[in-house]
């Protein structure tokens, strides 16, 4: 019985810390404005989000994402066109921030980069094994080993079939 009410105790216990409001989020607040929502998100989705780096603005969960996205907000609310939004990240915070950055000398690197790293493995690649096939001496069989190994060939072909029939 002690043993029932000890576990019955732990369980309650355990059901409290989990049932705890701290452990509540705080609600990510929506515009006023359906629309403007709406341009947040076509917005937020061109954008990565600075701290996670591989998620949209629109999907991260972070806190510095959910400082952007009030800030796009607020300059929804204040009349900026999408283009001068995106201008202004871009400003603050680098062409990183945008997920197709525009091409230009700055970005090559970033656009022709992976390329340039792919082609120069294959032509690695390639050399390595053109080397290591010419280091590599070639030699042909004398008629003599050709039968040497017919014989063995035939003669593990039959022990096979000789333990297949046992």
């Amino acid at each position: 019985m002690p043993k029932r009410i000890f576990s019955s105790f732990i369980l309650a216990l355990v059901t409290m810390a989990l049932l705890n409001p701290t452990f509540a989020k705080d609600a990510v607040p929506l515009a006023d404005d359906p629309v403007t929502e709406q341009r947040l998100i076509v917005i937020s989705e061109e954008m990565r989000c600075l701290v996670c780096q591989n998620e949209s603005l629109a999907g991260s969960r972070s806190d510095l994402a959910n400082d952007l996205r009030r800030e796009i907000r607020i300059l929804i609310k204040e009349g900026k066109t999408d283009d001068q939004i995106r201008s202004f990240m871009v400003e603050r915070y680098g062409d990183f921030v945008l997920y197709r950055p525009p091409v230009k000398p700055i970005t090559w690197l970033l656009w022709i980069g992976p390329f340039v790293i792919l082609l120069g493995g294959i032509i690695g690649l390639i050399v390595y094994l053109r080397r290591r096939n010419q280091g590599m001496p070639s030699t042909t069989l004398s008629a003599e080993d050709n039968r040497r190994i017919d014989a063995l060939l035939k003669d593990a072909k039959s022990s096979s079939t000789e333990n297949l029939h046992d």
